[in-house]
């Protein structure tokens, strides 16, 4: 199953909570932390809602 990794590069200041929420919900606590998650719908449904605020990258 491919993986997505997951880096957090803008802050949330300004942003609704429920977005500051989906960043905790993904593992992400600071700025330029990054995450590795399996490619899945759920994790695909949260990037999409913050993909203004992360950075994905696929890996084997």
């Amino acid at each position: 199953m491919a993986k997505l990794e997951v880096t957090w590069v803008k802050s949330g200041i300004g942003y609704p909570e429920n977005q500051k929420l989906v960043i905790r919900s993904l593992g992400l606590r600071k700025l330029n932390h990054t995450v590795t998650h399996a490619d899945t719908p759920e994790i695909r449904g949260k990037i999409n809602k913050v993909s203004h605020l992360v950075k994905v990258k696929e890996v084997e």
